[in-house]
């Protein structure tokens, strides 16, 4: 095992399965303790993506167990900020401290272009993939602050945080929200030696993105869309020769954000997009 974050406790949020999971083992390698949350539950109706489960969440648990190292989980919905709030200061009292936050949970719905979006599926993109991450940040900071060694938050957005894509656009918003959230947080954190990042995916090889509803998004011209249909459509949107990178892509850089060898970089939209950037 590694130790790159030996002896830190990290907060993260939609660690049932995905880049979640991913972050939580990855830190877990680490040294590190986890505060796993997950809703374990739908979100939206207007989704074909299943939502994790509190399966999932169990064998996350198990993952970082088999590492020897320690996990609290709590199922709770990043839209309720007095469930957040428990959550964490349960998980803090078992482990002793809280030194990151990785406000990862996020959600896939509609499909439609902004003027044709529903409001049900606005607020839902909205509630949880911006304000459930300020709730998040805003859950865990007192904790960071009371410890008295600083800390690092990292907010998931996407390349989508940075650009526009069609057919998303209240995903689009929300995620160029996350980034004026994590600018405002790491210039009023700064003075406690807490810094604030965020990393930028493109697609990512989890249920989010490997999906039917993603597929026909990608190929329209097709009935029944595989994913090496969506792959050819899906690399033209990268410089590198590929069509989505992996969960452990993004927590390599979530690890080195939560890391000391990160210890000056704060207000940094951190790309993992293999060039999607430059297209």
């Amino acid at each position: 095992m590694g130790g790159r974050v030996e002896g830190k406790v990290a907060f993260i949020t939609g660690a049932a399965r995905g880049q979640g999971r991913s972050h939580a083992v990855r830190l877990a390698q680490e040294g590190a303790d986890i505060i796993a949350l997950d809703v374990c539950a739908p979100i939206s109706s207007n989704t074909v993506i299943p939502p994790a489960t509190p399966d999932d969440l169990a064998e996350t648990a198990d993952l970082i167990k088999g590492l020897d190292r320690r996990i609290v989980t709590a199922q709770v919905d990043v839209r309720d900020f007095d469930a957040l709030k428990a959550a964490v200061t349960s998980g803090v009292e078992h482990l002793g401290r809280l030194d990151v936050i990785v406000a990862n949970a996020g959600i896939g719905n509609g499909g439609a272009t902004l003027d044709k979006t529903s409001e049900a599926d606005w607020q839902d993109m909205i509630d949880v993939n911006l304000s459930g991450v300020w709730k998040t940040v805003k859950a865990g900071v007192p904790h960071l602050i009371s410890g008295g060694s600083g800390g690092s938050i990292i907010l998931t957005s996407s390349v989508g945080g940075l650009k526009a894509y069609p057919h998303t656009g209240h995903y689009i918003a929300a995620k160029h929200g996350v980034v004026g959230l994590m600018r405002s947080f790491a210039l009023e954190l700064g003075q406690h030696f807490i810094r604030v990042n965020s990393v930028h995916p493109t697609n990512v090889n989890t249920p989010l993105f490997m999906n039917s509803g993603t597929m026909k998004l990608f190929r329209p011209d097709l009935e029944n869309p595989g994913p090496d249909d969506m792959a050819v459509a899906a690399q033209l949107m990268h410089v590198l020769p590929i069509g989505w990178v992996e969960p452990e892509d993004i927590s390599n850089a979530v690890l080195f954000l939560a890391s000391d060898e990160s210890r000056y970089v704060t207000g940094l939209p951190l790309t993992v997009d293999a060039g999607s950037m430059l297209k």
